[in-house]
C-alpha cells in the first residue's frame, strides 16, 4: 500500500521568533510526522476491518443485538490487538513529538524570550493581565499531551511552549496546512471574501487564538479591519504578538482574556466574531456563557463563524464517532465528546443566530505549499488538505 510523504519540516517559514533546530532534532521530526502519515493512512483503515469482520459479529453472536452507541463500540474494540496496536503507535508519536519539540526549545529558552522581546518593541500589540486566572477547566490540562499546555510559564518573558507548539504542529498536520500553519484561517478568509464579497468588517474577534496561526490569515485578507485575538495562556500570546510582527502584520491585538469573560469588550462592538480549533478545549458549562458572550459582543447583522471537527450525528455511525473520540480519552482533550454531541444550530442561537441564519458548510484548507504548473497539474501534493467543518450565522 503507498501513501503520499509529508514534506520536510523545512518547508516551515523560519520566521524571526522560530526556534532553531539540529540536524537530529529536524530528522526527528520529519520522521514523527512520517510515521504519523503512515500510521493515520496505512495502519488505521486497519480498525475498520476489525470492527465490521471480527469485533461486531462477536458482539452480535453474544448479545443478539448490534451497539447502541459509541461508548459500547469502546468497551468492544479496546480489546482487539488491531485496535491496540493502531492506539499506541498514535499515542507514541504525539509523546515523541511533544519530547523533541519541548527538548529543543528549552534548551534555547532564554534567547527565545530574547527574541520575541525584540519583535514585541517594535510594534504595540500585546495586552497581558496582572494577576490573570487560567479558567480552571484549561489549568488542569495538559492539551495534545503537551506539558504545561498553552498557558504555563517557566520564568518571565517565557515562550518555550508556544515555541513548541509553533514548531511541531507540523507533525500531527502532516505539513498539510501550509508553510505557516495557517491553512484554517486562509480557508476561512478566502471563503469569506469570495462568498460575501460586500462584507467590510471594521472589527474582528478571534476567540482561544493560541499563537495567531489562523488569525493571521483574517488579518492579511482584511488590512483595514481591526482585529482582537484573545487567549487565555499568556505564553501563546506573548509569542503570536512578536510573530505577527515579524512577519509584518500590523493590524491585530493580542489580548490576555477568559473567553467566558469578555466584560472589557461593549455590547455589539463586533462585526465577524471566529474561533478556529477552539471549542473542543472548552468546559462543559463555559461553551454556554461563551456562546452568550458572543452574542452580546458580535453587532447586529454581524457574522458568527467556528471551525470545527464535526459534531456527531445520527447521520454519523458510532462507529466513525467511536474513532473520533479517541483524543477525549488518549490525547488529553478531555471536552471533545460532550462538545461534538452539541449541536451547532443550537449553540448559534445561544449566540443570537436565528435558526433561518444557520449554516454548516465544508471549507478546504489553503496549503500553500502544493505546487502547481500552468495547467493545474500539482507537482508537489503532500496529501490531502483537510476540509474544515464550519458552522455559524449572520446574527439579526
Amino acid at each position: 500500500m503507498s501513501y503520499q510523504l509529508p514534506p520536510v519540516w523545512t518547508k516551515l517559514q523560519q520566521h524571526a521568533v522560530f526556534p532553531s533546530f539540529s540536524h537530529d532534532e529536524r530528522a526527528r521530526y520529519n520522521f514523527l510526522a512520517n510515521l504519523n502519515r503512515f500510521v493515520s493512512t496505512v495502519i488505521a483503515p486497519g480498525n475498520k476491518t476489525a470492527f465490521e469482520k471480527r469485533v461486531e459479529p462477536i458482539f452480535k453472536k453474544e448479545n443478539g443485538r448490534t451497539f447502541n452507541d459509541r461508548f459500547e463500540v469502546g468497551e468492544a474494540m479496546k480489546n482487539d490487538p488491531v485496535y491496540q496496536m493502531w492506539a499506541a503507535l498514535r499515542r507514541s508519536t504525539m509523546e515523541m513529538r511533544q519530547q523533541n519539540g519541548r527538548a529543543a526549545v528549552l534548551r534555547q529558552a532564554g534567547e527565545l524570550a530574547q527574541k520575541t522581546a525584540t519583535q514585541l518593541a517594535l510594534h504595540p500589540n500585546l495586552q497581558l493581565k496582572e494577576g490573570f486566572i487560567v479558567p480552571p477547566y484549561l489549568k488542569h490540562v495538559d492539551n495534545h499531551l503537551m506539558p504545561g499546555s498553552y498557558h504555563t510559564e517557566y520564568f518571565k518573558g517565557d515562550v518555550a511552549n508556544a515555541a513548541n507548539y509553533d514548531s511541531g504542529l507540523f507533525v500531527t498536520s502532516g505539513g498539510m496546512l501550509g508553510s505557516l500553519t495557517d491553512g484554517g484561517g486562509r480557508a476561512i478568509a478566502k471563503w469569506v471574501q469570495e462568498t460575501y464579497p460586500h462584507f467590510n468588517p471594521k472589527k474582528i474577534l478571534d476567540i482561544g487564538c493560541g499563537l495567531g496561526h489562523n488569525t493571521l490569515p483574517i488579518a492579511m485578507a482584511f488590512p483595514d479591519a481591526e482585529v482582537i485575538a484573545i487567549d487565555a495562556g499568556a505564553p501563546m500570546l506573548r509569542y503570536g504578538a512578536a510573530r505577527a510582527n515579524a512577519l509584518g502584520i500590523k493590524n491585530i491585538q493580542f489580548i490576555q482574556a477568559d473567553a467566558a469573560d469578555m466584560s472589557a469588550f461593549a455590547d455589539g462592538d463586533f462585526d465577524w466574531v471566529q474561533t478556529t480549533m477552539f471549542l473542543h478545549e472548552t468546559g462543559g458549562k463555559s461553551i454556554h456563557k461563551i456562546f452568550k458572550e458572543i452574542n452580546r459582543v458580535l453587532k447586529s447583522k454581524g457574522l458568527n463563524l467556528h471551525i470545527e471537527q464535526p459534531q456527531y450525528t445520527p447521520e454519523m455511525s458510532i462507529y466513525e464517532q467511536f474513532m473520533r473520540d479517541w483524543d477525549a480519552y488518549y490525547n488529553a482533550e478531555p471536552y471533545w465528546g460532550h462538545m461534538h454531541d452539541l449541536q451547532p444550530v443550537d449553540l448559534m442561537m445561544e449566540a443570537g443566530i436565528p435558526k433561518e441564519n444557520f449554516m454548516q458548510i465544508g471549507v478546504k484548507a489553503v496549503n500553500d505549499l502544493d505546487k502547481k504548473k500552468e495547467d493545474g497539474k500539482v507537482t508537489e501534493d503532500y496529501g490531502r488538505s483537510p476540509i474544515w467543518n464550519v458552522f455559524g450565522g449572520w446574527k439579526s
